[in-house]
């Protein structure tokens, strides 16, 4: 299999960080967690209940294209929402042919239902709203449906890159 960098990309909620860390136990990749990349600045204006703007995000998606062009030899995990198309545009720049992009889809209701069970986490469950609103569903990703357990994403996910 060819080194890579996965994104494993969706709204808030949808498991992102719970499968990037199994994907990339599996492939013997490091993963990192976008939001650990936010300015505190996002994160203040995110914990306000304020969503981010495409100006608060230029910043922090420059830095994972950086992080994910330091491991473009040797392989990477990266949980990162990439709602927009031109997010992911810049998150694979300079990396066209070593990316891949995986969509966790979940319905508005089955994604609220997992946040109102999450307890201290920065993000408001009363910004979902905000994230489908800015989700363009990709058309060139591995999509897998969140309905399945974290296990059974991996394999589906390690199936599709076989």
């Amino acid at each position: 299999m060819q080194k890579n960098i996965f994104y494993i990309m969706g709204v808030s909620g949808c498991g992102k960080s719970t499968v990037g860390k199994l994907l990339a136990e599996e492939l013997n990749f490091p993963f990192f967690d976008g939001d650990d990349y936010h300015p505190a600045e996002n994160l203040e204006k995110m914990a306000s209940g304020k969503a981010l703007t495409d100006k608060d995000r230029m910043g922090w998606l420059k830095t994972l294209n950086h992080l994910a062009q330091q491991y473009v030899d040797s392989g990477a995990v990266i949980a990162c929402s990439a709602l927009k198309r031109s997010y992911r545009d810049l998150l694979r720049y300079d990396l066209k042919e070593q990316s891949t992009f995986v969509y966790l889809k979940g319905s508005f209701s089955e994604i609220q239902a997992r946040l109102e069970q999450r307890k201290g986490h920065f993000m408001p469950t009363a910004l979902l709203k905000s994230q489908f609103d800015a989700l363009e569903i990709p058309t060139d990703a591995i999509t897998v449906a969140i309905e399945m357990k974290p296990e059974e994403i991996v394999a589906k996910i390690l199936s599709s890159i076989a």
